[in-house]
C-alpha cells in the first residue's frame, strides 16, 4: 500500500497544498494545518527508499508524507477537513502522525522494537522538525534504539526555525550523537494556516 514515488512529482504535492489552503481560506476547515513547501524534492527521494512494509511516522506536517506513502489523496484531503491534519492517522498505510512535539519518537522506537523482536524485515522511519529534535523525550528514543539496534531511523527535517525562532540561536549547537538522517530545506508557507488569521 505504498504510493508509486515515481509518479508524484512537486508539482503533484504543491498541488495538493493549494488546495487544501483554498479550502482553509473559506474557514470551511475548523481546526489547524501545517501546510508543507520547500522540500518536495527532498521528500521524494527519501521515500523513494521506504517500502509498503515500512512505517512512517511523522509530526504535524504530514500530507506529503501520507501522500508518498500511498495514502489516496481523496482520504488525505476528507481526514483534514474533518479537521485531523495535525494529527492524521491511516494505519493500513502504515502512517501514524501526532502535533505532540516530539510524541511520535518514542511510538516510533515501540514499533521498531515490536517489529525487531517479532522477526520482521520492515523498518520504520520517524520524520521530526529541528526543533523536535532538541528536545528530551527524541534524544531519550534516539538513545533507547541505538543502545538496542532498533530498525528506525529519525529523519530530521532542518528548515532553521523552531516555529519563528531560529534553531540554533534558541537551543545551541546542534546535537548529532544520533542523528541517523538530516536534510535542510527553506520553509516557502506560514509556520501554520496560510498567514491570514494566525500567525506565530
Amino acid at each position: 500500500m505504498s504510493a508509486d514515488v515515481g509518479l508524484i512529482t512537486a508539482d503533484t504535492l504543491l498541488a495538493f497544498e493549494a488546495d487544501i489552503a483554498e479550502v482553509f481560506a473559506t474557514g470551511a476547515i475548523k481546526a489547524p494545518i501545517h501546510l508543507g513547501g520547500g522540500n518536495e524534492a527532498q521528500l521524494i527521494k527519501i521515500f523513494s527508499n521506504i517500502g509498503p512494509e515500512d512505517w512512517v511516522l511523522c509530526g504535524w506536517r504530514s500530507h506529503y508524507h501520507c501522500l508518498l506513502k500511498g495514502v489516496p489523496p481523496i482520504e488525505l484531503r476528507a481526514a483534514i477537513l474533518a479537521g485531523r491534519s495535525v494529527s492524521l492517522a491511516f494505519p493500513a498505510y502504515r502512517v501514524l502522525c501526532s502535533g505532540i512535539v516530539g510524541g511520535i519518537a518514542p511510538i516510533a522506537v515501540g514499533i521498531a522494537k515490536a517489529i525487531r523482536d517479532s522477526g520482521g524485515a520492515n523498518y520504520v522511519y520517524c520524520f521530526i522538525g529541528d526543533m523536535t529534535a532538541e528536545s528530551g523525550i527524541v534524544h531519550e528514543a534516539m538513545k533507547y534504539a541505538a543502545r538496542h539496534q532498533l530498525p528506525v531511523t529519525f529523519i530530521i527535517e532542518d528548515n532553521d526555525v523552531s516555529v519563528m525562532t531560529p534553531t540554533q540561536e534558541s537551543w545551541g549547537s546542534y546535537l548529532h550523537v544520533y542523528d541517523k538522517q538530516r536534510y535542510h530545506y527553506k520553509l516557502t508557507r506560514p509556520h501554520s494556516g496560510i498567514g491570514a488569521w494566525v500567525r506565530f
